[in-house]
C-alpha cells in the first residue's frame, strides 16, 4: 500500500472525529451550537487552542462558502513548508524520548531510511539500562545489515557513545544513530546524563554534525507538549517523530507542536515494520485528516 493510502487509513479515527464534525455543520448550518460542538471536537483531537480559535473564525467568515477548503488552506499555512533534516557526513543523531514511545523501533526505521538513501549507518545502543532494548536493536541491526556498537558490561551510556563515535570516525561512517535511554523528564539524573552525551559529542567529536530527534507517542496528545518543553531544556531538538499514528484519534497534535513549540514533525510512524516510517508531508496529512482525498 502506498504511503498516502497508509496515512489515510492511519488517521481514520482522527478523521472520523474531525471530518464528521465539519460535515455536521454543513448539514445543520453554522450556529452557536454547531460551532460549540466543532470546538469541542477539535480540542479533543488536540489541535491546540490557538489553532482551534483560528479555524472557528474561518468557519464563521466563510459560512456560506466551501469553508472546508479554506480550513485546509489555513492548516497548510499554519504548518508551513516541511523541514527536511539535512544530514551532512559525518553526523550523529540522538533519538530521545520517554519510555514507551517506540524509540528503539524508530531508530531501526531511521537506519533503513538513511541506508536506502545510500548513507553508511552505524547504530549505537546507548540504552544501557534496558537489556531488552539492546537485544531488540541487535535484531534490527542484523535485519538491516548495519553494524551496532554496544557494551553489555557497562551502564554508562556516554562511554558507549564514545566508543561508537570513535569507531564511526575510523570507518568514515556517514551517520551514527544513537538509541538513548527512555526517560521521564522528571528524572533529573537521566536528563543530566543526556546533557553529558551532548557535551562529549561537541567537545570530543566536533567534526560530527549533531542533531536530536524526539519520539512522541501520538496517543499522548497535549501531554506530550510538556515533555517536549522539558527535554528541550537539556538538548536542542531539531524535530519530532510522531509514532503510533495508526492507533490514535488525536492526530491534530502536529499543529500544537508546530504552533506552540515550533517543533516540526519530520517523520510519521504508522506501523511496526521497517518501512512504516515516512517523511511528514503537510498536504497529505491535512487531506487525510479532513477526508478531502482518499489515496
Amino acid at each position: 500500500m502506498a504511503f498516502i493510502g497508509k496515512l489515510f487509513n492511519a488517521l481514520r479515527r482522527s478523521r472520523d472525529r474531525v471530518s464528521n464534525a465539519f460535515q455536521q455543520i454543513v448539514k445543520e448550518k453554522v450556529s452557536l451550537q454547531s460551532l460549540e460542538q466543532l470546538e469541542e471536537t477539535l480540542l479533543a483531537s488536540d489541535l491546540g487552542l490557538s489553532t482551534v480559535d483560528d479555524i472557528l473564525d474561518i468557519v464563521k467568515k466563510h459560512s456560506k462558502e466551501n469553508f472546508i477548503n479554506e480550513v485546509a488552506d489555513y492548516m497548510q499555512q499554519s504548518l508551513g513548508h516541511e523541514k527536511e533534516l539535512e544530514i551532512k557526513s559525518p553526523s550523529v543523531m540522538l533519538v530521545v524520548g520517554v519510555n514507551g514511545t517506540g524509540k528503539t523501533t524508530t531508530v531501526a526505521k531511521l537506519a533503513k531510511y538513511y541506508k536506502d538513501q545510500g548513507k553508511s549507518v552505524l547504530l549505537v545502543a546507548a540504552d544501557t539500562y534496558r537489556a531488552a532494548a539492546i537485544a531488540q536493536l541487535h535484531q534490527w541491526s542484523k535485519r538491516l545489515n548495519v553494524r551496532m556498537v554496544c557494551n553489555e558490561k557497562s551502564q554508562d551510556p556516554t562511554s558507549v557513545l564514545f566508543d561508537g563515535l570513535k569507531s564511526a570516525k575510523s570507518e568514515n561512517i556517514d551517520l551514527v544513530i544513537v538509541d538513548t535511554a527512555g526517560r521521564l523528564h522528571t528524572y533529573k539524573n537521566l536528563m543530566n546524563e543526556l546533557e553529558k552525551m551532548v557535551r562529549v559529542i561537541r567537545d570530543r567529536f566536533p567534526e560530527f554534525n549533531l542533531c536530536s530527534i524526539m519520539t512522541i507517542d501520538a496517543n499522548l496528545g497535549q501531554n506530550s507538549l510538556h515533555q517536549v518543553r522539558e527535554f528541550a531544556k537539556s538538548v536542542h531538538l531539531d524535530g519530532a517523530v510522531l509514532t503510533k499514528m495508526d492507533g490514535t484519534a488525536r492526530g491534530g497534535i502536529v499543529f500544537a507542536l508546530k504552533n506552540e513549540l515550533d517543533l516540526p514533525v519530520l517523520f510519521i510512524g504508522i506501523g511496526e515494520e521497517l518501512n512504516d516510517l515516512n517523511e511528514f508531508a503537510a498536504d497529505e496529512y491535512i487531506n487525510s485528516l479532513l477526508g478531502l482525498k482518499n489515496a
